[in-house]
């Protein structure tokens, strides 16, 4: 009689080491418990999903064990846009007392550098005993520093995909002696005694091992675009498309409106909610004369683009109003420069690519700082975009009618593929019905694993001194993708300034006071008004479109102000700037402000940065040398 062990699974991300700081008792029902807190942690942060970009989707969840002996839940907390409240002390506000000893649990390791260091800080100082993560933090300057923060201060740390994964595995091999242990020549009685018992805890564990992938899922999926950015180097990209049963995407004559229900159409103003752009092609707005807003009423500013080599647009379509949503026309360089003009009398954008294809395109958007472009593009351009390797991800929504049609269109053109051995599969694939139509998810690229953890600069110069990480002369800067987050407009970094009174005011981040100056000694109830609702904007992202939006429609308002508020950077800048490295705007379509795509821009903030460096630094200097000298003339005035 012999009984078979659950197969075991080990894959390349996971990594079995000792860890003295890591929780030293553990059962198959606590990592259970464990996983599924990481799920809800998962679960707020994708409710702030498309707001929160360039930063990740956090959220947290504070637990304890009651009186009784059970694990109740006393904080959550989740990032609700970028520049606001950290989810750490989201959650340690609402558990108040009770964090004392508690447990957090945090789907992605927080930010953790020299500028921002708030989510650190507010568990540590709540006293949190332990922080379980799921998945570490995937852009290489922040990778490991919290968790490193968090050990620092005597904290127990899990994380998620590697120590209690690690667990497991080990809890099987355990299981795995007995095994080996019952299969010698015992009594019937001791043997069935250790079958039982092997056969209980293994299913217990299998379940702990289940819910902890469960976790670990979330995590991945909830911050997916931010993994394909820094694996990948461009931004999540995801095609959707609405056909009908016998897979046309509109009649032969070109109509199709609708093909979808209602139902469908919202869930799609949710897709466009969760992303930074969208785009179609020349063919799309030509047919349809789609507006493509997210229409969701908050602060998410979407970037409408459009792709068209020859510029054959017509001049009257609903994208060319720019005063709620921006848009951005991509184009062939010398295309029609007469209606590149008109454009740009609208306010589009107007981007020359030597070659426009997909792939530049997506590449133009991650140095635009961009994680997530939704595609809502005919055949030809979506047939383009997935031979090029740029989509990742396919929402298909099929409804029960039949339109027939020789030659009408279908979802994704001409590949080149001539067997049906060649065809993409799509992988984890999910199937919802959405009203009368159902809706096909799945992906073409999996979500990056960036397990095994790859040393950071810091971690590679504590194993070889030759690699230094203060090797870079300059530091480039654009949103907030600098390695110390502190020059962005949208950090979290409240700042003292006058308001439209005069009065010292705390303005919520930069961003805030930048766009609210620009309306500042105005005697308009326009211009009042759009102030007012800035101040009170619940995030950096909602004062800069109210912003824009006033400017835009009313460009008579803004008034010509000074570059005062760049004082305001400096105040919490100044760790950093007072110093002798460069410092470079890197925003790629900027060539005033910033260094341009090819570094032809003349990076006149950076340049204005680093004089205004020179200006402290030389006032610094002389208070120095004018308190040194007072202090000479005081000690001679004490000489008898």
């Amino acid at each position: 009689m012999a009984f078979t062990l659950a197969p075991l699974n080990f894959t390349s991300s996971v990594t079995c080491r000792a860890n003295p700081t890591s929780s030293s008792s553990f059962s198959p029902s606590s990592l259970a418990f464990d996983a599924a807190y990481i799920k809800r942690a998962a679960e707020l942060a994708d409710k702030s999903a498309g707001s929160t970009a360039p930063h990740p989707n956090f959220g947290c969840v504070i637990a304890t064990t009651s009186g009784s002996g059970e694990r109740v839940v006393v904080g959550e907390g989740y990032l609700y846009a970028q520049g606001t409240t950290p989810a750490e002390l989201q959650a340690v506000e609402a558990a108040g007392e009770r964090c004392r000893g508690a447990t957090a649990y945090l789907n992605m390791e927080p930010n953790h550098c020299l500028g921002d260091q708030a989510a650190v800080s507010a568990l540590v100082q709540a006293g949190i005993a332990r922080v379980v993560i799921g998945i570490r933090h995937p852009l290489q300057h922040l990778r490991g520093k919290a968790v490193r923060a968090f050990k620092g201060e005597g904290m127990l740390v899990d994380v998620l995909g590697e120590d209690l994964q690690c667990k497991t595995i080990e809890t099987q091999l355990i299981f795995l002696c007995i095994e080996l242990c019952a299969s010698m020549v015992w009594s019937p009685i001791i043997y069935l005694v250790y079958a039982v018992g092997v056969v209980v805890l293994l299913d217990i564990d299998e379940l702990a091992y289940s819910r902890i992938q469960e976790g670990l899922k979330s995590c991945l999926l909830v911050n997916a675009p931010l993994l394909y950015r820094a694996a990948c180097r461009v931004p999540f990209s995801v095609l959707k498309y609405a056909m009908t049963l016998d897979g046309k995407i509109a009649a032969s004559s070109g109509h199709a409106s609708w093909i979808s229900s209602k139902t469908s159409r919202t869930r799609v103003f949710e897709f466009r909610g969760r992303s930074d752009a969208v785009i179609v092609g020349g063919n799309t707005v030509r047919r349809d004369n789609p507006r493509l807003t997210a229409r969701n009423g908050g602060g998410h500013l979407l970037q409408r683009i459009v792709m068209s080599t020859s510029l054959d647009l017509p001049e009257v379509a609903n994208l060319w109003d720019v005063t709620e949503v921006p848009t951005m026309v991509a184009t062939q360089r010398g295309a029609k420069r007469s209606f590149q003009k008109f454009l740009a009398s609208k306010g589009v954008e107007v981007v020359e690519f030597e070659i426009l294809n997909p792939k530049v395109v997506t590449e133009y958007l991650y140095d635009r700082g961009c994680l997530s472009v939704l595609w809502e593009c005919g055949g030809t351009l979506a047939a383009s975009a997935i031979s090029s390797g740029v989509i990742h991800k396919v929402h298909a929504f099929v409804a029960p009618k039949i339109i027939g049609g020789k030659n009408a269109p279908s979802p994704v053109g001409e590949l080149g593929m001539v067997e049906m051995s060649q065809a993409l599969e799509l992988i984890d694939v999910h199937y919802e019905q959405v009203g009368p139509d159902m809706l096909v998810s799945g992906f073409l690229h999996p979500v990056p694993d960036l397990t095994p953890v790859i040393p950071s600069v810091d971690e590679t110069f504590a194993i070889d001194p030759n690699v230094s990480p203060y090797e870079a002369s300059i530091i480039f800067f654009y949103k907030t993708w600098d390695p110390y987050g502190a020059f962005s407009n949208f950090s979290l970094h409240p700042i003292q300034m006058p308001d439209e009174n005069g009065d010292c005011y705390s303005w919520p981040s930069v961003e805030h006071y930048y766009q609210a100056h620009k309306f500042v000694g105005l005697d308009d109830p326009v211009a009042k008004k759009c102030l007012e609702e800035i101040k009170n904007a619940k995030s950096p992202e909602e004062a800069a479109r109210l912003g824009r939006k006033t400017q835009r429609q009313r460009p008579d308002l803004v008034s010509l102000f000074d570059l005062c508020y760049l004082n305001g950077l400096m105040k919490f800048g100044a760790a950093i700037l007072l110093g002798e490295i460069g410092l470079g705007f890197s925003s790629p379509h900027d060539l005033f402000w910033g260094g341009g795509r090819d570094g032809e821009g003349l990076n006149y903030l950076g340049r204005l940065l680093m004089q205004l460096r020179s200006e402290l630094l030389a006032d610094s200097a002389s208070n120095s040398d004018s308190k040194t000298l007072g202090q000479e003339k005081n000690e001679v005035q004490k000489l008898p």
